[in-house]
């Protein structure tokens, strides 16, 4: 599944594109606030990865939807990231043993991509 704006470059991820039927997009508006994104995390995301009950879980951890990123429109800070990744981690452990491998995508900002990708780490080292 993915969370992001829409629309933004390259114009894909629509909620109707589900590639061969295992794809969940959940776009969220310019300028979306906070609640609004962890809303559409909680409600869209979360019970797709719940229902696929995943063997591992891999995370591309994107932090362009902070709100120091010059190329998306987005209100989040490091703590909304860190907030997602314990979401995530809380399914993991119910359905794959804990089992997550996260990988660094976007982030232009080099502050907030920083302090997001910290936060990020130590809450995938939470126990």
């Amino acid at each position: 599944g993915s969370i992001h704006q829409s629309p933004l470059y390259p114009g894909t991820g629509a909620a109707s594109e589900a590639g061969v039927g295992n794809i969940v997009n959940v776009p969220v508006p310019p300028h979306a606030a906070r609640e609004a994104w962890r809303g559409a995390f909680t409600g869209g995301l979360m019970p797709a990865l719940q229902a696929f009950a995943p063997d591992l879980i891999l995370i591309s951890a994107g932090f362009d939807a902070h709100r120091r990123d010059p190329l998306a429109h987005q209100s989040l800070e490091a703590e909304d990231f860190a907030w997602a990744t314990r979401a995530v981690l809380e399914i993991a452990r119910s359905c794959c043993g804990g089992k997550v491998v996260s990988s660094l995508e976007g982030g232009y900002d080099l502050e907030g991509l920083g302090r997001s990708a910290v936060a990020h780490v130590q809450a995938l080292g939470e126990e």
